[in-house]
């Protein structure tokens, strides 16, 4: 125990501190005593008989304190920058990261003006145009950044509105973050994908990572596309990138962007406001979704994987919970009785809808590195519905 104490720091400081820690009134004349790891010792020992206290017990919190203490030295290492920071996943990222790496270590930054939680989060913020080259070469040669999250994006039902721009931003986009990313030696760079990639060919239920992926959207092959380019860059240059194939995502710290799984935020909304909500995907439509935090979660745990550990150099399947607007609706309604739901029909939004998995094999992440859902539909709308209460 002794010698683990001492090795956790590189010299016998750490009894130093612990010694000045317990003895405060009274600390050494000499901090050149306190480098006789002996002397140290003793104090330690003859406090811990005073207290009564086993020695491992006491010992064994230090020893997970100096750990922790390491552990964000270490997190202090690095510069991350997070790329759409004002969106659904950026809101609820950044916060995340901040939280584990510190404000200064993560650079926020989006096309538009911080969000009001963006601000208050207290950290570095950027406005960054994905498709402005000499922009982004300034951002990146100013913060030389060890790790990259490019989330900037047109989501689906917006693409298909606008869908040469979105295929622009959505892969000119990916590929100049790839080509900085390699100039600038990142280490890292978190990419997501979507089940978009997915098609009406594809296996509907339990869609496993391999299978016949034939989108027909713009947002769909615009994902399926940079999963290859992701891979291409992994495979040519070894730039370490990685991916996760996000559901459709439920949170309460942002808004959704303009996708066809927005309906199942909308719907906490109006219920809380009005007590009822119109959904324009039919009743039975269901879908695999996520909560954001098992989202964040998720792909946090990713980033921290050894890179052996990584064997998808495209994208991850990530499964969540499915459930169709019926099932989401009874759920409220347990918690708001009098809530009523109803449906618009002829929404474009539902064809695309309709060619997407209901349900996702999602192993090989479960494999690979750990991943582990925590939300259930019960879980998620008791959660939803209790946060959004504070703010609505």
């Amino acid at each position: 125990m002794w010698e683990l104490l001492y090795e956790i720091t590189p010299i016998g400081n750490n009894y130093a501190d612990f010694v000045t820690l317990i003895n405060p009134k009274n600390p050494p004349k000499s901090r050149s005593r306190l480098k006789n790891r002996n002397w140290c010792k003793v104090q330690i020992q003859a406090f811990l008989l005073l207290l009564d206290l086993p020695t491992s017990d006491l010992l064994t919190k230090y020893l997970k304190t100096l750990h922790l203490r390491r552990k964000t030295q270490n997190c202090m290492s690095e510069k991350i920058l997070v790329i759409g920071a004002n969106g659904q996943i950026g809101t609820e990222l950044v916060l995340a990261l901040r939280n584990i790496h510190g404000a200064d270590a993560v650079i926020a930054s989006d096309i538009n003006s911080p969000t009001y939680a963006m601000r208050i989060s207290s950290g570095p913020f950027e406005l960054v145009n994905v498709l402005d080259k000499d922009n982004l070469h300034h951002i990146f040669d100013k913060h030389r950044p060890t790790q990259v999250y490019l989330l900037a994006a047109i989501l689906s039902a917006v693409g298909e509105q606008k869908p040469k721009m979105a295929w622009d931003l959505n892969m000119t986009g990916l590929l100049h973050i790839l080509d900085f990313a390699v100039e600038f030696k990142v280490n890292k760079v978190f990419w997501p994908s979507s089940i978009a990639v997915f098609g009406p060919h594809s296996p509907q239920y339990h869609t496993p990572q391999y299978c016949v992926m034939d989108p027909n959207t713009v947002y769909g092959f615009s994902k399926l596309a940079g999963e290859r380019w992701c891979e291409y860059y992994f495979n040519k240059y070894g730039l370490d990138v990685r991916s996760i194939r996000y559901p459709g995502l439920v949170g309460w710290k942002a808004n959704p962007g303009g996708g066809t799984t927005d309906y199942a935020v909308h719907i906490f909304h109006q219920a809380l406001k009005t007590g009822k909500y119109e959904s324009f995907l039919a009743g039975g439509t269901a879908l695999p979704m996520m909560y954001m935090d098992d989202a964040i979660r998720a792909t946090i745990s990713l980033m921290d994987a050894p890179a052996e550990k990584i064997s998808i150099r495209s994208s991850y399947n990530l499964a969540g919970i499915s459930f169709t607007p019926e099932q989401l609706a009874a759920e409220i309604k347990k918690l708001i009785p009098g809530f009523e739901i109803s449906y618009s029909g002829n929404d474009p939004r539902q064809a695309i809808a309709d060619s997407w998995p209901k349900s996702i094999d999602d192993s090989y992440a479960q494999n690979d590195w750990g991943w582990q859902l925590e939300y259930n539909l019960p879980k998620m709308v008791a959660d939803m519905l209790e946060n959004l209460k504070k703010i609505i």
